[in-house]
């Protein structure tokens, strides 16, 4: 069989992969702190004497679209914004550190803070507030604080750990939490800051995805007539084939 069919084949199935990417990020235009993921493919070359025309499409891990979201002030005191490229880190489900941009901070029974059930990580750990506190504040450094029954002034309790990762580092575990990809912990950045009171919206353009679904749909409907057009070339050969 000609290996044009396997071109098709492979771009087709590129193209089922990206709307399946797109689908996702459309479903998470309203996750707080979400990341848009980017699709990435190769060619390849078709091994084989006479196939040097012949290329395939290979998939490669997606990436991570690291534009920053619009930001909206929402008055609650556990919620904070990360300006800039900068991540918080918090505790995954393995118990290995990740990364996340989402900011709605919330308190456990345990008094641990954490976002959407992952910890956050501080100084030394999983950060704990003590019991009975009367307020909380959320320093532009990620100092965090609290004001105890009796007491004029904060308290500092642990500080935000804030990392600052190279783009082309970051990977997406089954959680949908950032990782690094070369695997370990990042170290902490002094220089990254928060907005205490604000929290960051998805970076997902509805528009942006739902454009570039049509054209995925089109560019599949192309592979498709260019795998029926192989087919029929490999039949008429067969024939000749066949006297």
């Amino acid at each position: 069989m000609d290996a044009l069919i396997y071109t098709a084949m492979s771009g087709a199935d590129r193209m089922l992969r990206s709307q399946q990417i797109r689908a996702n990020n459309l479903a998470n235009a309203e996750t707080g702190g979400f990341r848009a993921d980017i699709d990435v493919a190769a060619s390849q070359a078709v091994p084989g004497y006479g196939y040097n025309a012949r290329l395939l499409s290979q998939n490669l891990p997606t990436a991570v679209d690291v534009r920053s979201g619009p930001v909206a002030e929402t008055g609650r005191d556990l919620d904070v914004a990360i300006n800039g490229d900068g991540l918080l880190a918090v505790q995954a489900a393995d118990g290995n550190e990740a990364y996340t941009r989402a900011g709605a901070l919330a308190v456990g029974a345990d008094g641990v803070l954490a976002v959407n059930g992952h910890p956050v990580r501080g100084d030394g750990g999983a950060i704990a507030l003590p019991e009975g506190y009367v307020n909380i504040a959320i320093a532009a450094d990620g100092t965090v604080s609290v004001q105890m029954p009796g007491d004029t002034e904060m308290q500092p309790v642990d500080k935000l750990k804030l990392v600052r990762p190279q783009p082309q580092d970051l990977a997406k575990n089954e959680q949908g939490l950032l990782i690094s990809r070369q695997g370990g912990e990042l170290p902490a950045d002094e220089t990254v800051t928060v907005q205490s009171r604000h929290l960051e919206r998805s970076n997902v353009s509805a528009v942006e995805e739902m454009v570039a679904t049509m054209t995925l749909n089109r560019n599949f409907e192309m592979q498709m007539k260019l795998f029926a057009a192989a087919s029929d070339m490999n039949e008429a050969g067969n024939r000749l084939v066949r006297g």
